[in-house]
């Protein structure tokens, strides 16, 4: 960067070059730039762009209860892949979590548990998706506390960065019609604090 500013100060007094030349030396807003001046200014540019992106996303906070669940898909830890649009009709439970996390261990027999419960029936789908982790400690998680529902890896961060989480553990509740109808910051304190969110979804 020291490079890019010294030659700066040294190109902005000259006077105006032609658009190209041989020397590979471009004119902008009369100053003569280098071609690796203008790719370096040129990635400082998109970065800018991208940190302004992502800070804009981080202060909108999660998605809101009303909007269209955000589309993923997510390849379990036994290689079956999910897709959200193949979920329709159905009412599914997304819970962001991570083997680091000791929040998400108060709260991951009651989801279990939720589970185990609505499976028979065959509406109610459970997701687990982990979060910044190592497989050996996230398959060591779920053999811990036998978790059986779905689960796999946020590979890439793209499910948490869609659904815009703060951390974890959290957990969506989407309609049978894709919808987002509950939030949950934090951990579940008991199972009937699970079956309260879905019961009525299934009763519609």
């Amino acid at each position: 960067m020291s490079e890019i500013m010294s030659e700066l100060e040294t190109t902005a007094s000259e006077t105006p070059a032609p658009p190209a030349s041989s020397g590979g030396r471009i004119a902008i807003f009369g100053m003569s730039l280098s071609l690796g001046a203008l790719l370096a200014w040129g990635t400082l540019l998109a970065l800018l762009v991208l940190l302004a992106l992502g800070l804009s996303r981080s202060q909108k906070g999660p998605v809101s209860t009303g909007e269209q669940a955000p589309e993923f898909s997510l390849t379990t830890f036994s290689g079956e892949e999910i897709r959200m649009a193949d979920l329709q009709g159905k009412v599914v439970v997304i819970n962001f979590w991570a083997s680091w996390c000791k929040p998400c261990e108060q709260e991951a027999a009651d989801l279990e548990a939720a589970w185990r419960q609505y499976k028979p029936g065959g509406q109610v789908v459970f997701l687990g998706i982990d979060y910044v982790d190592t497989e050996s400690e996230a398959l060591g998680y779920l053999e811990k506390f036998d978790i059986t529902y779905p689960n796999g890896p946020d590979l890439g961060t793209r499910i948490s960065q869609a659904y815009r989480i703060r951390g974890v553990p959290e957990t969506f509740f989407v309609d049978q019609a894709g919808k987002l109808v509950h939030f949950q910051k934090g951990p579940f304190s008991s199972l009937s604090q699970i079956t309260a969110v879905i019961d009525p979804l299934l009763e519609d």
